[in-house]
């Protein structure tokens, strides 16, 4: 749908601008006069509508290569949005807090952008947690696999897994990995997992534990 949103509107400007051009001829403006007389007209407004040039050529740029299409997922600076329609000057986004949002497209091609959906509608997130030291290892992992194979949300293919990533300060930290379809909602999923992680470790007497400092005092 992406890339045929971006054809139809690339093919929609093209239309609007051989129209404008065919009738200006069609009522007699000379286009070559035309320009050549107002060039130091244009050169004087050049510099303030530098912003709005470089917005419509982003915005050319966008359509053609498809480098960001509609229903792909963003990031940039902590902003995870999805897109929703890209006209010729600017972008329009929704955010995770169900907010539209404007964006030039100049500032789409200028910015480094995370798109989590560009090649595949599936990415990978991981939920950190971190146990006790007199904890079990094999039975923690245990249990996290289970959380994460109980919940709705994450696909079991590819096989999501689990990883003792180090021994902490205050605790041993395990991560688990997963793939979701549901990118811009996968915080729901998070939380969920980790309600999950939760529930288990109660009932099977594990313990988060908080971090500890100790102080020995010389006399």
């Amino acid at each position: 749908m992406g890339k045929k949103y971006s054809i139809y509107n690339l093919v929609k400007y093209l239309i609007i601008v051989i129209a404008i051009i065919v009738g200006l001829e069609m009522f007699g403006f000379n286009l070559s006069v035309l320009v050549a007389g107002s060039a130091a007209l244009l050169v004087g407004v050049g510099l303030g509508l530098q912003n709005l040039f470089s917005d419509f050529v982003s915005g050319i740029i966008l359509l053609v290569d498809s480098s960001v299409k509609v229903n792909d997922v963003l990031e940039s600076n902590g902003l995870v949005c999805t897109v929703k329609e890209i006209n010729l000057r600017t972008t329009t986004v929704l955010t995770r807090d169900d907010k539209y949002i404007i964006l030039p497209n100049s500032d789409l091609t200028k910015n480094q952008l995370i798109n989590w959906t560009h090649s595949d509608l599936t990415s990978r997130f991981d939920v950190s947690v971190g146990v006790d030291y007199s904890s079990n290892v094999n039975q923690v992992m245990q249990l996290l696999h289970q959380a994460v194979t109980e919940q709705e949300g994450i696909l079991q293919d590819p096989k999501p897994f689990v990883r003792f990533n180090e021994f902490g300060d205050s605790s041993l930290n395990f991560a688990i990995y997963f793939w979701s379809e549901d990118v811009f909602r996968v915080e729901n999923r998070k939380s969920e997992l980790r309600i999950r992680i939760f529930e288990l470790f109660q009932q099977n007497n594990i313990t988060i534990p908080f971090p500890q400092r100790v102080v020995h005092l010389n006399q």
